[in-house]
């Protein structure tokens, strides 16, 4: 049972999310309650790994500038595979997956907020984009049969998670064996001062809930994976510098590719 602390930084995740799919990306608020707009910049997509043929792909609308990466460089999508996107938002990286996978693949999105579920299935609708599903749910529990997919997407989504530990837990459920976790996401280099843990401003601006690399290692290890292997980007100081200003973000936090593949031979 999720912790009165856990219910509160989820809750408060959940209504900064539900803002920005109303508002369409922008800050649906004063500078006081919540990040800045370097966060929420769908033409920051472009610096973080997206290609313009990637950006121009999407529905309009789908790209709120959420990501601190490019999943879908590592995912090697294939046709005929089924992928599930951990916090799926506006449907961003399903879209993308799903020109990947094809007509006989099929791309399942997970977020908690009813808001951006709706964004996806609106974008998903306009476009008629048919082998998309978006659900509405929480990456701890995902609403996913087990041994269901071939590949698990997510981008800067698992730090915003108060539970990070179940989270790979069901990731591990609901792979095939063989089954990969394509995920860019923010790493704790440094000790994050304890004001900014403090903070849920900082929490849902993806700086506070971040685990180290070595903390993500062990996550990992105990939920069934191998071949584990985690990038750090070095240079991601550069964009991460404006997402929380004052803070020191920059000095503590990074984005990284995390890729894992579950135990067991692919059937």
């Amino acid at each position: 049972m999720p912790s009165p602390k856990q219910d509160q930084v989820r809750q408060h995740v959940r209504a900064r999310y539900a803002d920005i799919a109303k508002s369409g990306g922008s800050c649906g608020c004063s500078s006081s309650c919540c990040s800045p707009d370097a966060l929420l910049n769908p033409n920051a997509s472009a610096q973080i790994g997206y290609s313009k043929e990637e950006l121009a792909a999407v529905p309009e609308g789908a790209n709120l500038g959420l990501g601190c990466g490019n999943p879908q460089a590592i995912a090697a999508l294939q046709p005929g595979e089924t992928v599930v996107d951990l916090g799926c938002g506006g449907g961003f990286d399903c879209f993308l997956a799903a020109r990947r996978v094809g007509k006989k693949g099929r791309v399942i999105g997970v977020d908690m907020t009813p808001e951006m579920i709706h964004k996806a299935r609106e974008n998903a609708a306009k476009s008629k984009i048919k082998n998309v599903d978006f659900r509405l749910g929480e990456i701890e529990h995902l609403p996913v049969a087990d041994a269901a997919a071939d590949v698990i997407l997510s981008n800067c989504v698992i730090n915003l998670s108060p539970d990070k530990p179940q989270v790979y837990a069901e990731a591990a459920r609901v792979l095939k064996p063989g089954g990969r976790l394509a995920i860019s996401d923010v790493v704790a280099v440094a000790p994050i001062p304890a004001k900014v843990k403090r903070n849920l401003q900082a929490h849902s601006g993806c700086i506070a809930g971040s685990a180290t690399v070595p903390e993500t290692q062990r996550m990992l290890k105990k939920a069934g994976f191998s071949g584990i292997r985690i990038r750090v980007n070095e240079q991601s100081n550069t964009f991460i510098k404006d997402w929380f200003p004052g803070s020191g973000a920059e000095r503590f936090v990074r984005s990284a590719t995390i890729e894992a593949v579950k135990k067991g031979a692919r059937k």
